[in-house]
C-alpha cells in the first residue's frame, strides 16, 4: 500500500513542529534564571530556538532526502533535467525569514520596552538648571531595568568599573565593597561608570548586561529573586588581564543582607563603644597613661600624682 505524499508531508510536517517546541522550551543552554526580567529574555530565546529548531529540521531533512532519493545510480551517465528556477520558490524562501525577522523585532522591543529599556532616567549628578533647560545629553542616563515602586524603593549601589576590578559603594550606607550583597525580592538600581577605559557589567543569571563608559553614567536596575552566588563578569576587552575581571554577586535573604551591612557599616558609623586609633601626641600624659592605669586598677588620682613624682624627679 502506497501512501500518498501529500500524507507524508502532513506528518513530517507534525513531527517537526512538535520536536521543534519540544526543544524550544527544554534545550538547558541557558543558566539558571535569578531575576524577574529574566524569564522575558528566556522567552525570547525560547521562541528563537524553536524557530531554528524547526528550521534546521527541515532544511537538513530535504538535502538528506535529497541525497539519497536522487543520487546518482550506478552505470547512469546521463545529465540531470536542466532547471534555471523557480520563482513561486524563491518568493517563499524569501518572504519566510523576512516575515520571521520581523516578529522577532516586534517581540524582542516589546520585552524590551517591559524591562524599562525605554524609560529615562535622569542621572544622580543632574543639576537643577539642566533639568528646567532640558539638557538630555547630560540628564539622561543610558540604562535599562525597571524594577522599584514606591512601596519597594530601591537600593542605590555606584559602581565604578576600573582595570581590572569592580568596586561598589552603598551611598546611604557608606559601605564598599569589591562584591555586590542585594536582597532577595529587593529592587537594586546600579549607577555604573568607568574610570579608565570601556568595560561591561554582566551577570548571565540576571539575563542583563550594561556598559561602563568613561565620563557617562549608565544605570541597571533588576530584582533579583533567587538566592545564591552569581558571578559578574566585564563583557568588553579592557586590557590584559581582562579575563581576571570578575566579582560575585550575593543574593541573600532579607535577614542574611541586614546582617552583612550591619557588619559592614563604616567604623564611624558601628556601634564599637571604643575608640580604634589615637594620635599620642597632643595628649597630656595623664590622658595617655588613663587606659593603662584602669587595667592596673589605678584612679586618676593616682596617675595624675604618678606624673607629679616624675616630672619633680626630671633632670
Amino acid at each position: 500500500m502506497k501512501i500518498p505524499s501529500n500524507i507524508i508531508t502532513l506528518l513530517v510536517g507534525i513531527v517537526i513542529t512538535l520536536v521543534s517546541l519540544w526543544y524550544g522550551q527544554n534545550h538547558g543552554l541557558l543558566p539558571v534564571a535569578a531575576s524577574e526580567d529574566a524569564q522575558q529574555v528566556d522567552n525570547i530565546f525560547n521562541f528563537m530556538m524553536t524557530i531554528a529548531t524547526g528550521l534546521f529540521l527541515l532544511i537538513e531533512g530535504v538535502i538528506v532526502y535529497s541525497v539519497i532519493k536522487f543520487r546518482r545510480r550506478k552505470g547512469d551517465t546521463s545529465d540531470g533535467p536542466p532547471i534555471e528556477g523557480n520563482v513561486p520558490l524563491e518568493i517563499l524562501w524569501t518572504a519566510i525569514p523576512t516575515v520571521i525577522v520581523f516578529i522577532l523585532a516586534l517581540y524582542t522591543f516589546e520585552a524590551y520596552n517591559n524591562m524599562g529599556g525605554l524609560d529615562p532616567v535622569i542621572s544622580k549628578d543632574t543639576a537643577p538648571q539642566q533639568i528646567a533647560m532640558g539638557d538630555q545629553q547630560h540628564r539622561i542616563a543610558l540604562g535599562i531595568g525597571k524594577s522599584a515602586t514606591e512601596d519597594n524603593p530601591a537600593i542605590m549601589v555606584d559602581v565604578k568599573g576600573i582595570q581590572y576590578a569592580w568596586i561598589f559603594t552603598y551611598p546611604e550606607t557608606g559601605i564598599i565593597t569589591g562584591e555586590l550583597h542585594a536582597p532577595i525580592n529587593r529592587p537594586v538600581q546600579l549607577n555604573i561608570d568607568a574610570g579608565d577605559v570601556i568595560h561591561a557589567f554582566w551577570v548571565p543569571q540576571l539575563r542583563l548586561k550594561q556598559d561602563a563608559i568613561p565620563g557617562r553614567e549608565a544605570f541597571l536596575s533588576f530584582t533579583a529573586n533567587r538566592e545564591g552566588d552569581y558571578p559578574i563578569i566585564c563583557a568588553e576587552l579592557c586590557g590584559a588581564y581582562h579575563g581576571g575581571m570578575k566579582s560575585v554577586l550575593h543574593v541573600d535573604s532579607a535577614e542574611a543582607y541586614a546582617e552583612w551591612e550591619q557588619a559592614n557599616k563604616p567604623v564611624q558609623e558601628a556601634n564599637m563603644g571604643e575608640t580604634a586609633l589615637v594620635d599620642p601626641k597632643n595628649m597630656s600624659d595623664p590622658e595617655f597613661l588613663s587606659p593603662y592605669a584602669e587595667e592596673m586598677g589605678m584612679n586618676h588620682n593616682m596617675v595624675a600624682e604618678l606624673a607629679n613624682h616624675n616630672s619633680d624627679h626630671a633632670f
